[in-house]
């Protein structure tokens, strides 16, 4: 079975929105959201507008701020500190990847962790792992959310996690944990990966890499989460880490590439942002 993204994203993006309405109602203005942009980038540009475009069809107030990719480090700093003293910006986003002279964990730690909705801050990363409340990261927010759509049971079930960044591979293992499952993080050197892949009940590949799971990495029925976003080396055309056509013969559910984890990205996105807005309004009454 194929999970659709896209469908579940619209599910969670009405909600947001008649969340929007309410808050609207209740505290007068609806949630803000600014997005930072250094450099030209074809692709943060495509992410960036689709995020402005969600945020808009939410009811959101949307804010992109531009820079050239040789804005200095003290300017971004500078730039994200008076957005956090600003009390009618809900949410502040900062596109990744930045350019090399940008230290990309600084500029995370600087955005105030009220306002910050991508859920990286160090703050949030910390009460995540101690099972404190926090925001959660969207993308492993996505994922999890799809697994449930879809009807997979994660208590007791094996789940391996193909990555260890600690925007995708890492909180996805938690969160994993916490619903009981038994989690193992591989990456692409792991000893024998084929046969550790195999054995998963649940299995998520955010490794960057074209195609790079094949059938025979894949247990039959398993559900099979695929993040990863690259080009076709051969067709230039959109594809996942997964080889989909090869892999979905034998998973019991499996998420495509385009239309699967990255819709879900920015509904989770959205959601965070009016959580965000409403624990800050909640907090000056």
């Amino acid at each position: 079975m194929q999970i659709s993204g896209t469908d579940l994203a619209k599910e969670i993006k009405a909600e947001v929105k008649q969340g929007v309405k309410d808050a609207v109602d209740r505290y007068g203005r609806p949630p803000h959201l600014v997005v930072i942009l250094v450099g030209e980038d074809p692709a943060s540009q495509s992410y960036v507008k689709g995020k402005g475009k969600d945020a808009e069809e939410v009811g959101f107030k949307s804010t992109t701020l531009r820079y050239p990719a040789t804005i200095s480090e003290e300017e971004l700093l500078h730039i994200i500190r008076d957005l956090n003293k600003d009390d009618e910006v809900d949410g502040i986003l900062v596109q990744l990847p930045l350019p090399s002279h940008i230290d990309e964990d600084k500029v995370i730690e600087t955005i105030d962790q009220s306002k910050d909705v991508d859920g990286f801050h160090p703050a949030n990363v910390a009460a995540l792992w101690q099972k404190r409340p926090c925001t959660y990261p969207c993308t492993p927010k996505g994922i999890i959310k799809l697994l449930d759509k879809a009807g997979v049971d994660i208590n007791g079930k094996r789940a391996v996690v193909i990555g260890r960044s600690n925007i995708v591979g890492l909180p996805v293992a938690k969160m994993l944990l916490d619903r009981n499952a038994t989690v193992t993080i591989a990456h692409s050197k792991t000893t024998d990966l084929k046969k550790v892949a195999s054995e998963a009940d649940i299995l998520v590949v955010a490794i960057g890499r074209p195609r790079f799971v094949t059938a025979d990495m894949v247990k039959e029925g398993a559900a099979v989460i695929d993040v990863g976003v690259n080009r076709d080396p051969a067709t230039g055309k959109l594809c996942g880490d997964v080889d989909f056509n090869e892999v979905a013969q034998i998973a019991g559910v499996i998420t495509p590439v385009p239309g699967g984890v990255g819709p879900m990205t920015r509904a989770c996105l959205m959601e965070n942002t009016l959580e965000c807005y409403l624990k800050n309004q909640e907090s000056k009454i």
